[in-house]
């Protein structure tokens, strides 16, 4: 047993784990996969409510799980990979096979129990126990468009019942026993294809449904998981393996991460026995096994996937213990490396404490340090990145370069929802700030940066492709997001077709490029007063007038349009503290202050005015120009 596992025991027989949950997530940290399920069980007893008495704050997603089979072995899992990521699980079970009766009824149990993830999980024996004696392929083939049938109608339900959730489906494993009692090889191969047909229209379902994800279970299965243990199977009618309930755990932890806006935005990578074999200190760059021999092969074949991910707009960092200059000159001009300086938007090599590198970074990309994860193949860079900045995901990738991309991509630290054409271009993004950063440097002034800057600033109601990405500011914006509630594509989408409602996109350009959608103000019509029900901007564009004169627009807006007055919400969360007296600063008074609330009223006669060296371009009704605007 590895001490934290001991120090998880060892709280939790004190009866102090509920006061003392913060820690867990540290303690999870470095526990080996093998000891995780143990870990699940010990929290898997301790009482949410207990949790949220000490820590109110504690994002605590309600997940309610139904299915087929029996799955008792799903809730400890569910609860540890989400403690990972420092959420406290909130698990309500249903019944033995009860999962046509929770989603197809709009008045069932679990709707009103208000989930916002509802996990399905679907299994074979969904379709084997409903096969005669005997059957045919064609038998199967019926059966699993009826079962498919009713997953659609399902989740048709779940859409309108519960729109703001998210229902997880998963692939069928197909089983081998089924195969085998089919003696015709042609009819076991048309077995398979039906199946997999399946499979695929139920991969598919999310293109159709937004507020659907589909776990596909066959990479856990092609790394070698058991889909199913036998006996469970047939004396206990748990039809998933626990190995496999645990990776399908892990990947619904991902999910809820990601609904709590725990994405990472940028990868910092260690570069000696991390990118390339040996230290280039000591062996030079002529030195560095890459590209050529077992080993050199199996760092290369990191080096791609690390420029995978940098193609789908994950912003790619340096973090060496080296001199500068041979660093980047191996960069530049070694013939055997896949990812060259131009592929990071900072390489940073000097001699100082890695944690205070990563600050550095953060500093300069304009990101919260949570933002990062950081691979490195010390265990004593990685134990002291982890104290110092716990908010960053660690990742250790130890002596074998073959198992680098595993470790790494391990805990699907940047998926999303949806990749918009934001993503792709991030990385050019930063690079183009890198270049106004160079620019401001050769003035005196901030005034004369931004006027020479050349800013430009549009407001106009969401296009429907703009829904991704507005969503995705919500998950991920976290300094400049007045309200922090976060909004799933769906939710974006209700709100534009409310007609109470107004959901703005900002977008920005200068003389370095087009900064692309940038914020969003979500607005409220009620009667004689508008409400701002959230106000976000990136990080990117801090500090360059482009809050206050979107404000302003708003403000302008609210008194042509009749309003009495403008509210505002401002909810505190542990980032967002620097906007705390964003609204006061625009000549805003207070309604009522709370601990973490306040809300704001601007009687519209004094208003601030836009920043003096702003082109603005405002638009509050639709294309069409139809319509009331709220």
């Amino acid at each position: 047993m590895t001490d934290a596992l001991s120090l998880l025991t060892r709280l939790h027989r004190e009866g102090t784990l509920a006061a003392d949950y913060p820690q867990v997530r540290g303690l999870l940290a470095g526990l080996p996969d093998t000891e995780l399920p143990r870990a699940g069980r010990i929290l898997a007893r301790l009482g949410p409510d207990a949790v949220l008495a000490a820590h109110p704050g504690t994002p605590a997603p309600l997940l309610a799980v139904t299915g087929h089979g029996t799955l008792s072995a799903l809730t400890p899992a569910l609860t540890a990979e989400l403690a990972r990521h420092g959420l406290l699980a909130r698990v309500r079970t249903s019944d033995f096979d009860s999962w046509v009766f929770d989603l197809a009824d709009p008045d069932s149990e679990l709707y009103a129990a208000r989930p916002d993830l509802v996990l399905c999980v679907l299994d074979a024996a969904l379709v084997t126990d409903a096969l005669p004696v005997p059957w045919r392929v064609a038998d199967v083939a019926r059966v699993l468009d009826e079962k498919l049938d009713l997953v659609e109608r399902a989740a048709e339900v779940c859409a309108a019942a519960a729109p703001g959730a998210t229902l997880v489906l998963n692939t069928l494993p197909l089983p081998g026993e089924l195969t085998a009692q089919v003696l015709d090889l042609r009819a076991r191969a048309e077995l398979g294809a039906v199946w997999r047909e399946a499979e695929a229209r139920l991969l598919r379902l999310p293109l159709r449904r937004p507020g659907v994800v589909v776990a596909d279970l066959a990479p856990l299965l092609a790394e070698g998981v058991a889909a199913r243990d036998v006996r469970q199977g047939v004396y206990a009618k748990a039809h998933l393996s626990d190995e496999l309930l645990a990776g399908y755990a892990r990947e619904v932890g991902h999910l809820a991460r990601l609904r709590a806006g725990g994405t990472k935005k940028v990868l910092a990578l260690d570069l000696d026995n991390t990118v390339w074999g040996g230290v280039l200190g000591e062996v030079g760059s002529e030195g560095i096994e890459t590209e050529g021999g077992y080993r050199g092969e199996a760092f290369h074949r990191f080096q791609l996937v690390v420029r995978q991910l940098a193609a789908q707009g994950v912003l790619l960092t340096a973090v060496s213990k080296n001199d500068l200059e041979p660093v980047l000159k191996t960069l530049r001009e070694h013939p055997g490396l896949a990812l060259h300086e131009e592929d990071f938007v900072r390489v940073l090599a000097n001699w100082r404490p890695k944690h205070e590198s990563l600050v550095e970074l953060a500093r300069e990309l304009n990101v919260g340090v949570d933002s990062f994860v950081f691979v490195d193949d010390s265990a004593f860079e990685c134990g002291l990145v982890r104290r110092e900045l716990p908010g960053v995901a660690v990742v250790q990738v130890g002596e074998e370069p073959a198992l680098h991309p595993a470790r790494l991509l391990g805990d699907g630290w940047f998926v999303a929802r949806e990749l918009t054409d934001e993503d792709l271009v991030r990385p050019v993004r930063y690079r183009e700030e890198r270049a106004r950063q160079d620019f401001l440097d050769t003035f005196d002034s901030l005034d004369g940066y931004l006027r020479e800057l050349d800013i430009e600033v549009t407001v106009a109601p969401a296009e429907p492709a703009q829904y991704a990405r507005i969503s995705q500011l919500t998950l991920r914006t976290n300094q400049f997001n007045l309200t922090t509630r976060r909004l799933q594509p769906t939710d974006v989408q209700g709100l534009a077709a409310d007609p109470a409602a107004r959901v703005l996109a900002v977008g920005s350009a200068d003389r370095f490029g087009d900064n692309g959608l940038v914020g969003a103000v979500l607005l409220r019509r009620a009667e004689d007063v508008l409400h701002i029900d959230n106000f976000l901007l990136s990080c990117r564009v801090f500090s360059r007038g482009i809050e206050q004169t979107v404000l302003d627009a708003v403000l302008r807006h609210a008194r042509d349009s009749g309003a009495r007055e403008l509210r505002a919400e401002y909810r505190r969360s542990a980032k967002n503290a620097k906007v705390a007296d964003f609204y006061p600063r625009a000549g805003f008074e207070t309604v009522t202050a709370g601990e973490d609330t306040a809300v704001f009223r601007h009687r519209l006669a004094d208003l601030p005015g836009p920043a003096g060296h702003i082109r603005l371009t405002a638009r509050f009704d639709s294309a069409s120009g139809e319509g009331d605007t709220p």
